[in-house]
């Protein structure tokens, strides 16, 4: 009997959170982001990849903080390579269901600030120190507890090395799971009793 219930539960989560659910109080939310992903295929063997792995607590509904890593590299054959890295925490801000365009999508708003740096080899800029950006995003839910997203961000190193300051526009796609809380299951649980 035990075994049914769990299963009767978790189908119950799966299934029955609606778009609000992923964003309340509690939960946590991990997952990240690709960008610039690029490899040439006319023979002049560039390639490009960015990661962003992330995690975040929802500290009330709507809010999460948490934390990042970034990892990227850009390569061009008989060139110069360029590597950017950073790890800090994050914010984010998901605009109300008043707000909404689609039924399970969201606008949400993300700041990250921490250590991170740009290094391009072959006497390129180099910047290392205070990392910080910011920008829109839209998450679409494609079942109760996984969100596709696009997120347009400033990105910015400043610091020590040969340039002072870098900056770009960044555009990326990513996926978010978002693990019910504490506070879900015992939503669900006093709803099957």
């Amino acid at each position: 009997m035990k075994k049914f219930t769990l299963c009767l539960l978790t189908a119950i989560l799966g299934v029955g959170l609606s778009a609000n659910a992923q964003i309340q109080k509690g939960n946590v939310m991990v997952g990240g982001n690709l960008a610039n992903l690029g490899l040439d295929l006319n023979g002049s063997k560039n390639f490009s990849l960015d990661i962003t792995p992330k995690a975040a607590w929802f500290i009330q509904d709507n809010v999460a903080l948490g934390g990042y890593v970034n990892l990227g590299l850009k390569t061009v054959k008989d060139g110069p390579t360029t590597t950017n890295y950073g790890f800090g925490g994050l914010g984010r801000y998901y605009a109300g269901s008043d707000t909404e365009v689609l039924k399970h999508g969201r606008f949400f708003g993300e700041a990250t600030v921490g250590f991170g740096g740009t290094n391009t080899s072959k006497g390129g800029a180099n910047t290392n120190g205070l990392a910080f950006s910011f920008g829109p995003g839209f998450a679409y839910f494609i079942t109760p507890n996984i969100g596709l997203e696009t997120l347009l961000k400033y990105n910015a190193t400043a610091g020590f090395g040969n340039t002072g300051y870098q900056n770009n526009l960044g555009l990326s796609f990513g996926f978010q799971i978002y693990l019910p809380g504490q506070r879900s299951i015992n939503k669900v649980k006093g709803d099957v009793k």
